[in-house]
């Protein structure tokens, strides 16, 4: 189920009977505090305890203690993180370019 406002967007994933909101968006900022303190509210709003931000850019450091030190649980994926994972798991992503690196077998010409 995802509920959809001007600036928000929560995809409500029910798993195990726990319900987890996801919220990703391309901020081209440093995702502030109140941007948590406002997913926390729509956590309360659905009845969940746990959640994923995922952003394009990165969390500033006071973002990511109050997402440290609240009860529920946020998880903060940033730009760096969130391009290892769809590396990872190759999704949006394709190869490019594949090399082989070689190395000496010494046991070999030892039995030549």
């Amino acid at each position: 189920m995802a509920e959809l406002t001007k600036y928000l967007t929560v995809i409500n994933l029910k798993c195990y009977d726990k319900i987890i909101c996801v919220q990703a968006k391309r901020w081209e900022n440093p995702v502030p505090p109140a941007t948590l303190h406002a997913f926390a509210g729509s956590l309360d709003a659905v009845g969940a305890k746990k959640g994923v931000i995922i952003t394009t850019s990165y969390f500033t450091r006071k973002a990511v203690e109050f997402a440290e030190k609240i009860e529920k649980r946020i998880i903060l994926i940033d730009g760096s993180r969130l391009a290892k994972l769809m590396v990872e798991f190759g999704v949006g992503v394709s190869p490019v370019a594949h090399y082989d690196v070689y190395r000496i077998d010494n046991d070999f010409f030892e039995e030549v």
